[in-house]
């Protein structure tokens, strides 16, 4: 019988670089922001030292203006395209110049509380230099990303929401042109089927911003002014003000009232914008194009990680678990990251409609703070069927229950060590 809990472990094992994890061998050969905050509690149910090491190795790449930059390129690598040479950034550690989804902060307080729980010695003071590096991000968010204070934070780029070919981006990216000034030379589809991953049409217009923020020096004010893709986006937000709660429990045990303060300010600001973005006739959160000024309506899992930061009234609770469910009928493996029925969904390609283990961490803590554990349980469960049948893959998927994507993938190891860790029992609520 296999022991997929060792596996898991191995895999973790196997893309250690020296204190940090890369997401599979090869195919993305770097540090990568939001994987490496997963990894961190995946590494915090068993050696929680290694997951503080996971979180310090990230903020080596910190920029002095505080954004922790999607990619930290530690070491070469001529795997992966873009590499350091393309961000053009010139920092002391090179890195891209582009961010990722702020999982961070709720990574950091995971940590810590099984830190403690542990009875580890160092760490308050281990957790107090991250908090420091997390608060300068999340203060970096708010005046680089919501210039104007609405509460919902500003995407630049479609790799910044982690999800990056999401049908969520389409029309918005379609307004960017497909020029560039960089030779666009892909390494991906090198790794992977290319039916799996993003067309060479996204990789221009992907390449175009790039080129666009290198030659605004990545100046925040520049970049902003400069940007021809601007979406307010309710995910990333949502992630951030869950991470802002985190650092709010933080700052009040470490007696920062400053601090609290802020981030107070922060959170409420965002907790607003967030619920304004609720459109009961879709049953689900939607971003806005700053650009357009439209409502971005595309059906796809961003739709709900709101509830990840959100305490929602029970009309709009029901309304919204109603959506989710009906998503999900007859599929293989739960959670679409786009709506099955929706034009734009691929089973199998990238962020089009395959099932993340990521993801559903982030719906199934949305459903457990919202009092629908069977229904967290439901994901909970689907996704640790999926890996144990199929592996540990990048992704799955949601039709057929095929691993799709990279393979032994570290981020899926870590959603599956954190899974085992949270079964829940005497469940009552209906899914």
């Amino acid at each position: 019988m296999t022991d997929y809990t060792d596996t898991a472990r191995q895999i973790l094992a196997t893309n250690d670089r020296g204190g940090y994890t890369v997401p599979t061998d090869r195919l993305y050969p770097f540090q990568w922001n939001w994987d490496s905050a997963f990894v961190a509690m995946g590494f915090a149910t068993y050696d929680v030292p290694r997951a503080y090491r996971e979180l310090e190795r990230l903020i080596e790449g910190q920029w002095a203006d505080g954004m922790i930059p999607h990619i930290v390129f530690h070491t070469p690598s001529d795997t992966y395209f873009p590499g350091s040479s393309v961000w053009r950034t010139h920092h002391s550690i090179p890195t891209s110049g582009i961010t990722q989804p702020p999982v961070f902060g709720l990574a950091l307080k995971r940590v810590h509380d099984t830190a403690i729980s542990q009875g580890l010695t160092d760490t308050r003071r281990r957790s107090r230099i991250l908090y420091n590096a997390a608060l300068r991000w999340h203060r970096w968010w708010y005046a680089a990303r919501d210039p104007e204070n609405t509460g919902l934070v500003a995407l630049l780029h479609p790799w910044e929401s982690g999800s990056d070919n999401s049908p969520a981006w389409d029309i918005a990216l379609a307004r960017v042109s497909t020029t560039t000034e960089t030779t666009v030379a892909r390494k991906d589809t090198g790794h992977v089927d290319a039916a799996m991953r993003p067309h060479d049409e996204d990789y221009r217009r992907f390449i175009h911003l790039v080129d666009t923020y290198a030659a605004c020096e990545w100046h925040p004010e520049r970049q902003w002014a400069a940007a021809p893709f601007k979406v307010a986006e309710i995910q990333t937000t949502a992630i951030l003000l869950r991470s802002g709660e985190a650092l709010l429990e933080f700052a009040r045990e470490f007696g920062l009232d400053s601090d609290a303060q802020q981030l107070e300010t922060f959170n409420a600001r965002s907790r607003s914008a967030l619920l304004a973005q609720w459109r009961p006739q879709l049953r689900r959160f939607v971003s806005r194009d700053l650009i357009s000024g439209d409502d971005i309506n595309a059906p796809t899992q961003a739709c709900f990680c709101p509830l990840l930061a959100l305490d929602l009234e029970q009309t709009m609770l029901e309304a919204a678990t109603a959506e989710m469910n009906d998503w999900s009928d007859g599929l293989s493996v739960l959670f679409p990251s786009t709506q099955p029925t929706y034009s734009g969904f691929e089973a199998r390609r990238y962020w089009r409609g395959p099932v993340w283990a990521v993801i559903n961490w982030l719906l199934m803590d949305g459903l457990q703070r919202n009092g629908k554990d069977a229904m967290a349980e439901k994901l909970r469960r689907s996704t640790v069927l999926a890996i144990e049948t199929k592996g540990f893959a990048e992704y799955f998927d949601p039709l057929t229950g095929e691993g799709c994507g990279g393979l032994g993938f570290s981020w899926t190891a870590a959603a599956y060590l954190w899974f085992l860790e949270t079964v829940k029992t005497d469940i009552t609520d209906p899914a």
